[in-house]
């Protein structure tokens, strides 16, 4: 399992848009993966699960990855994060 402490850095936090890139990161990957904020956890890889979390800008947020291929979509996951889900320049 890996866990990595990730930060909504993004202005318009975990939106419809910036979610469905982070679904469709996450979507070729075999492993089980989660986010946790604001003490709530919710399947990484469902829509309608991340946008409960209202992750705003700011927001840290846990990501956990379990699986066979585990380390390539943290790595996924951590850059979409880095790149602030490429809507700034």
């Amino acid at each position: 399992m890996i866990e990595r402490q990730l930060l909504v850095d993004n202005k318009l936090g975990l939106h419809a848009r910036a979610t469905a890139k982070l679904v469709q990161a996450l979507a070729p990957y075999r492993c089980n993966a989660t986010l946790t904020a604001k003490g709530r956890e919710v399947n990484a890889k469902s829509i309608m699960g991340v946008m409960l979390l209202a992750a705003g800008h700011g927001t840290p947020v846990v990501l956990r990855v379990d699986g066979e291929d585990e380390s390539a979509a943290a790595q996924a996951v951590s850059a979409l994060f880095e790149r602030r889900f490429d809507e700034e320049s």
